[in-house]
């Protein structure tokens, strides 16, 4: 279901939500009406005059509920995000506007960018654990996993690569994680490591494999990228942002006009006039590591390769 906020059900929420130690689970909305439309058959429910806004633990149906799906966790795993989450898009300069708001919050966004390089000074991929995809460390005689608590796990090669991106007014550096990577070369990069190694068997175990032709040749593809701003983001740990998925192949926007030129870095990001909640979550680690610092990310860029 697709909840649409307006006027004074939109500021609680946003007052409510920004409030919050920690991203709100449950959602009590009052209002009626639904509708149901027949080319998605998905249900959308809109706020009224008099509709209220509680979440999480503000009153006794909240907090039972909240209560009943923490005891019930796999319920929240039937959940197709794909289909429920449609995520804001945005510019490169108005993510990085959000991520310098006081009460800014780990969130998703669409940003559509074009790429400019493959960072070649940083592995591209890493070893993860094959059960929880959780990067792997070498023990004595094998690899462990903190996360699983395993001594002895298999390991497998998952995209950790670093990109350089921009639009028609900033650049940013993109860390393809997992299957983002797949996603946009076509490539599996446990596939690309194998076959790399298998052909040149008098490397030792310490070598790293080199960028593949598969990432360079995405040099100049524009696409819709699913980026992830994380803790790390906002605490100003890492400015290198997280891809979580290829959305779509894209071509630039054209150049905005004056009034349609995105808010500097200082400035906050406005609240449209009605809200939609949907859906959403994660189960990508962070990628820690960054090449460029945020206020040289943000200094725009001359199109190359023929853009």
């Amino acid at each position: 279901m697709k909840l649409y906020l307006w006027d004074q059900a939109a500021k609680d929420f946003y007052k409510k939500f920004t409030s919050s130690e920690d991203t709100p689970t449950v959602l009590l909305v009052t209002t009626v009406n639904p509708k149901s439309y027949s080319r998605t058959g998905n249900l959308a429910l809109s706020s009224m005059a008099s509709s209220r806004v509680f979440i999480d633990k503000d009153i006794q149906p909240t907090i039972d509920y909240f209560s009943w799906l923490g005891s019930n966790p796999e319920i929240a795993k039937r959940v197709n995000a794909d289909e429920v989450t449609r995520s804001e898009t945005m510019t490169i300069g108005q993510i990085y506007a959000y991520i310098k708001q006081e009460n800014a919050k780990e969130a998703s966004f669409d940003c559509i960018a074009t790429i400019d390089d493959v960072k070649r000074d940083s592995a591209w991929y890493y070893i993860g654990c094959s059960g929880c995809q959780t990067k792997a460390t070498r023990g004595p005689s094998s690899l462990m996993c903190a996360k699983c608590g395993k001594t002895n796990v298999s390991g497998v090669a998952k995209y950790l690569a670093k990109i350089s991106v921009y639009d028609k007014n900033d650049q940013a550096v993109f860390v393809l994680l997992g299957d983002a990577g797949s996603e946009l070369t076509g490539k599996n990069a446990a596939e690309l490591v194998n076959n790399y190694f298998e052909a040149n068997q008098d490397l030792g175990a310490g070598h790293q494999m080199p960028v593949p032709q598969a990432l360079l040749d995405t040099i100049g593809q524009t696409h819709k990228f699913r980026v992830k701003v994380s803790k790390l983001n906002l605490t100003g740990k890492i400015q290198a942002i997280t891809v979580t998925k290829i959305v779509s192949s894209e071509v630039l926007p054209p150049v905005p006009t004056p009034t349609e030129i995105p808010h500097d870095v200082e400035d906050e990001v406005a609240l449209p006039s009605a809200i939609v909640i949907d859906g959403s979550g994660f189960k990508a680690d962070d990628a820690d590591g960054s090449t460029s610092s945020m206020d040289e990310s943000r200094k725009a860029k001359r199109p190359k390769h023929g853009k």
